[in-house]
């Protein structure tokens, strides 16, 4: 019999509410009250919330046009920066779904989740590489994968109808395909017999969890249909366990299909990947060994190059002392998660 799917229970009251946009905004304002903009919508704060609450109880709220900019997070990334009462809506409707949304997640999911995140991603990595080697008595082989362009490929249709599972108020429906349909990528050649809008905007917090519940579909995919116990999802990489390689080849081609078929994705051919732990796996920045993990090369390149920098700026009198120093412990606290005493030690003032 199968199992019926939970349902979302608040409403949409209670998510344009003025006391739910006010918590918001003490959540949204960490940290941004000397951006300009921050400021402007602030002045007028009461002024704003309530325009706001009125466009969205009469349904004429029309989601705003965004800012693009690049950043290096080391790659080259667009970011797509909403106007600050779009952003403050951004966070209303979070901290409503987030709660609900995170109840129906695997465990070993870990990206842009509270008490989750990179270390203790990488941390179940190495308590994954025990269980399957027994203790390092029998190879552990792990497969490596990598969806491609994961964010401009989020099929908005797919992602309405995932979300009108659990969502039955057709308002609050109306509203999330208001910020959904706000941003568009150019469809890639993958979806190109669509019909539909492609693509999340990267500075979005709504994006976060949406493709959190796009992804759920995948993760339930992995440990239900294929019976796997040891997998970890953060973003668009993904590792399985077994200690039989041929086992995790024949798994390749069911994952290309079920990402294709349900959820228009695509694995990047490049970065497949079938390796022991002896060997080292690279995942989140570090090579995982059996009993120890080091900073990938081009970490650790970009690290000291970075440090370089700031060490400039100091000199020039761009950054306070305190601004560096916070830095350069931000890096002794990366290389605290791996064998990185070396580096430590080339990093810190004689």
């Amino acid at each position: 019999m199968k199992k019926e799917k939970i349902k979302f229970k608040e409403s949409y009251e209670n998510i344009i509410s003025i006391e739910n946009l006010l918590e918001a905004w003490k959540e949204f304002v960490k940290g941004k009250r000397n951006k300009k903009d921050v400021q402007i919508f602030q002045m007028r704060l009461m002024d704003n919330i309530f325009s706001l609450h009125r466009e969205l109880l009469n349904h004429t709220y029309k989601h705003g046009g965004y800012q693009a900019f690049k950043i290096n997070d080391p790659k080259p990334r667009d970011i797509h920066k909403a106007i600050v009462r779009d952003r403050l809506l951004h966070h209303a409707i979070y901290r409503k779904l987030y709660p609900f949304f995170d109840r129906i997640f695997i465990t070993d999911s870990y990206s842009c989740r509270n008490n989750k995140g990179t270390h203790k991603a990488i941390n179940r990595f190495r308590q994954f590489t025990y269980i399957v080697s027994k203790n390092n008595t029998q190879t552990c082989w792990i497969l490596k994968c990598d969806i491609r362009k994961f964010f401009a490929n989020i099929d908005h249709e797919i992602l309405l109808e995932i979300l009108r599972e659990y969502v039955l108020d057709k308002n609050i429906i109306w509203l999330l395909e208001n910020v959904i349909e706000s941003f568009t990528s150019p469809r890639p050649l993958l979806n190109e017999r669509g019909s539909g809008n492609v693509g999340l905007p990267l500075g979005n917090l709504t994006s976060q969890l949406f493709v959190n519940i796009y992804m759920n579909k995948f993760d339930q995919f992995v440990k239900h249909k294929l019976k796997v116990k040891c997998y970890i999802r953060y973003a668009d990489d993904f590792v399985i366990f077994s200690e039989d390689k041929s086992w995790l080849e024949k798994q390749i081609n069911p994952i290309k299909q079920v990402l294709y078929n349900e959820l228009k994705l695509e694995m990047h051919p490049d970065k497949i990947f079938v390796k022991t732990i002896n060997s080292g796996v690279d995942f989140l920045g570090m090579v995982n060994f059996f009993d120890h993990r080091i900073l990938r090369t081009k970490t650790k390149k970009r690290m000291f190059k970075k440090l370089a920098k700031r060490e400039e700026d100091l000199k020039d009198n761009l950054i306070s002392e305190e601004s560096f120093n916070q830095s350069w412990r931000s890096y002794l606290g990366v290389l605290g998660h791996c064998k990185g005493w070396k580096i430590a030690r080339k990093l810190t003032p004689d």
